[in-house]
């Protein structure tokens, strides 16, 4: 069986499972994006599975391309010194007793990349006689969720730059909060002189979550933020500490991990402000605040949601309706 076929059988299983279960689960158990799913699935369509059978293509033949002889000349130096670079195998050949070629550096290394040998890793392992056994498709690993199991459990925080507008002293800066469990949603703009959300400004956006969550009959008992000044400065940790919670910090280079809240800041810039921005000639801080709060009733009051936890529900009537713990 040749690579070819092997290659081709992936492929064969890859349709299957996915007229089996569903594309996007096939993609991810055979790790192939699916915009290359579907334009294999276009020419399936007219010509049939045959055509995911690769195909053999020429080789091009450049007009500079080192002759056929010093190539040969070039790959069997590296492989019988398979731990000099291209510029060591380029100084050799140069010399008299290895006739002499001339040849450049990135000559030398254009040469064993055409061959698969470009890196000394390929060349050694050539040279061991390794050649690693097909391993079919492993199973796809569990996706990594955020288990809650009530409102006010998880809260996410964070961020989002608006913008600078006409009449502000300073940047406008999108404070939001989400509820994990129910996706409920808060959110303010503030203007900030200094450029950057300090501290104040978000404890002031945390007691107000606490505060709404409390009515509701639910105790705020964990925020996860990232590591900015606002969230690590002293007001804050104050004001979370006031109200019997707790603070998780996400690991830095990692914003999936408050995937929540950064889903409902791409949501917001998508349907809130870019709409908003395209019809106001000079928009202005008092209509971005009604209009954020406009969206932002409606996103918690009357838009279905369908995600792993809310399962088409309205989170307002997850956080008001629902069945609620006892307060601490």
């Amino acid at each position: 069986m040749s690579h070819d076929d092997v290659l081709f059988g992936y492929r064969l299983q890859l349709f299957d499972l996915a007229g089996r279960t569903s594309v996007s689960h096939a993609c991810r158990t055979f790790g192939v994006h699916r915009s290359t799913y579907y334009r294999w699935k276009a020419q399936v369509e007219r010509h049939g599975l045959e055509v995911l059978r690769p195909r053999e293509r020429r080789l091009p033949k450049m007009p500079n391309q080192q002759p056929a002889m010093v190539e040969e000349r070039i790959v069997s130096f590296s492989i019988a010194h398979p731990g000099l670079g291209p510029r060591r195998v380029a100084s050799e050949l140069g010399r008299a007793k290895w006739g002499g070629i001339v040849v450049s550096p990135n000559g030398v290394w254009r040469v064993l990349r055409r061959h698969g040998l470009n890196t000394r890793a390929k060349r050694l392992s050539l040279v061991a006689g390794y050649r690693a056994p097909y391993e079919p498709p492993r199973e796809p690993p569990p996706e990594p969720h955020i288990e809650v199991e009530r409102p006010g459990e998880l809260v996410g925080f964070d961020c989002f730059y608006v913008g600078r507008l006409k009449g502000t002293n300073g940047a406008v800066w999108q404070l939001t909060a989400i509820d994990c469990y129910s996706s409920y949603a808060w959110g303010e703009l503030v203007v900030c002189a200094s450029d950057n959300v300090n501290a104040k400004q978000t404890s002031k956006l945390a007691r107000r979550v606490a505060r709404e969550l409390k009515q509701a009959g639910w105790q705020l008992e964990r925020v996860l933020c990232d590591n900015g000044n606002e969230y690590r400065g002293q007001p804050f940790q104050q004001t979370i500490a006031a109200l019997k919670a707790r603070i998780t910090h996400i690991r830095s280079g990692r914003p999936q991990t408050n995937g929540h809240v950064e889903a409902l800041h791409r949501l917001i810039l998508e349907e809130c402000w870019r709409p908003v921005f395209a019809r106001y000639l000079y928009p202005r801080y008092t209509g971005l605040r009604r209009e954020l709060d406009r969206y932002l009733d409606t996103y918690n009051t009357d838009r279905v949601h369908h995600g792993r936890l809310t399962n088409g529900r309205i989170p307002a009537d997850i956080v008001y309706g629902a069945r609620k713990m006892e307060t601490r």
